[in-house]
């Protein structure tokens, strides 16, 4: 059960992170068995999105120590565009949400964290491309999505760590989609091969591969049930044989949320191709 390290309540206050003067008011409070924090941006040109925040377990969370920005960009920026794997920035929310907690913040958390975003200045309809992605700071974006729903436009995500988040109208096929993010999963196994037990390794290895042949195999909801046996092993080794913290000071590697993390966008896409996910 998650614990509840840091208890806070904040008034609604305004900031100004960047030259630009864009405005986030916020507020922040406990929700249920885990922290959140809320937050209102308002850009210019109308752009609006409500930002929800919510953590398993937590410790010196507060508005400032999040490092919370948004930004205004150009839809066409290629310098941009070269950072996604395919689609373009919707010209409806060209919106840039970056969290760089200060190293010297003092925050820290256990487990993954939730983002989810709200804005009217998109709308859900049924079949709809728009994802949620994020990327470590200037580094390459990557579907990150959970969740979406109506409410104008809705969509969940989430992380071992904190990056840069953008909506994105992503046009590839989910069986693409889907094989990216088993290569995603692979590959943060793989360069943390040595954080864990051998034994540990070789059964979240195996069960990748089985995870990637029953996908391949038109085996949509074995893939899903294999899937779910991949989170709860990561989630029973968490914090024992699977590091699972994140800190300011970028000195540890929360791998069992980024594995965590990876595991639930890829099971959003599989059950996106199941017809599952409305």
């Amino acid at each position: 059960m998650s614990r509840i390290l840091t208890c806070f309540a904040l008034a609604s206050l305004t900031i100004l992170p960047t030259a630009e003067a864009n405005q986030l008011i916020a507020g922040a409070g406990v929700r249920g068995s885990s922290v959140s924090i809320s937050v209102s941006v308002s850009l210019p040109d109308g752009l609006e999105a409500d930002l929800t925040l919510s953590f398993e377990e937590v410790a010196g969370l507060s508005l400032q120590s999040l490092g919370l920005s948004a930004q205004v960009i150009d839809p066409n920026d290629l310098t941009l565009l070269s950072r996604l794997p395919g689609g373009s920035i919707p010209t409806g929310f060209p919106m840039l949400l970056r969290i760089e907690p200060s190293a010297t913040g003092g925050l820290s958390f256990n487990g993954i964290v939730s983002l989810e975003i709200h804005t009217e200045n998109l709308q859900y309809v049924s079949g709809s491309p728009l994802r949620l992605f994020a990327a470590s700071l200037g580094g390459p974006f990557h579907d990150i999505t959970v969740d979406m729903g109506a409410g104008s436009y809705r969509a969940r995500g989430t992380e071992g760590g904190f990056s840069e988040f953008l909506i994105v109208s992503d046009p590839r096929p989910v069986d693409q989609v889907i094989t990216a993010k088993l290569d995603r999963l692979e590959q943060i196994l793989n360069a943390n091969a040595g954080a864990m037990p051998g034994p540990l390794y070789a059964d979240l290895a195996a069960r990748l591969t089985s995870i990637r042949a029953r996908h391949a195999g038109g085996a949509t909801n074995d893939a899903i049930e294999e899937v779910d046996d991949f989170l709860a092993l990561v989630e029973q080794r968490s914090g024992t044989n699977l590091p699972d913290l994140w800190r300011a000071a970028r000195d540890r590697v929360n791998l069992a949320g980024l594995l965590r993390a990876g595991a639930m966008t890829l099971r959003f896409s599989l059950r996106l191709k199941a017809n599952l996910v409305p």
